[in-house]
């Protein structure tokens, strides 16, 4: 599948802390990995492990943590792959200009309400925000612009994930990606 005429592209799924966007890279890869298509999926907890350590939580280290991640999912597509992205994302204009700089990109919008999030709270950061143990929480302290044109858009608190992913399928089908 991969070659010179191969068109790579980005899956770029954006939501709030705890809204399924890890969850829901994973299957999509899966699903991708069954056409036949190489994937690699960028989860944002890993890239700040592997490839942001540097960075903080302020605006500007928010928007720097994207713009890398944006470029290495750019390489992918580039050659051919596609780049599950699975990052909180907060501000519109970083999406923005990830969508400029990558020639076939599909905005996915985890869309959850903050109420579910809080519940959900795998990683216990809504705990410890509200403890005052971590600064700058996105969807508390911080802002999250919401998409405004995202090409597919699950709501994850009214679906299951094999639902939402079955969408975000489809989705990518009209787009001809797949």
């Amino acid at each position: 599948m991969i070659g010179p005429n191969s068109k790579g592209f980005v899956v770029w799924l954006t939501g709030l802390p705890g809204a399924g966007k890890s969850t829901l890279a994973h299957l999509v890869a899966a699903e991708l990995r069954q056409l036949g298509l190489p994937v690699e999926t960028l989860d944002g907890d890993a890239v700040r492990r592997e490839l942001t350590r540097d960075l903080g939580f302020t605006r500007q280290d928010r928007e720097e943590n994207v713009r890398r991640i944006a470029y290495v999912a750019k390489l992918i597509a580039r050659i051919g792959g596609v780049a599950v992205v699975a990052a909180i994302s907060p501000y519109a204009v970083s999406r923005d200009k990830a969508r400029a700089d990558i020639e076939r990109f599909a905005e996915v919008y985890v869309r959850c309400p903050i109420g579910t999030c809080m519940i959900r709270d795998p990683k216990g950061l809504y705990a410890m925000a509200s403890r005052g143990e971590i600064q700058h929480m996105t969807g508390l302290s911080d802002p999250y612009e919401e998409p405004q044109n995202p090409e597919i858009v699950v709501d994850t608190d009214q679906e299951l994930p094999e639902s939402s992913l079955q969408t975000i399928m489809a989705g990518l089908r009209r787009l001809k990606f797949i």
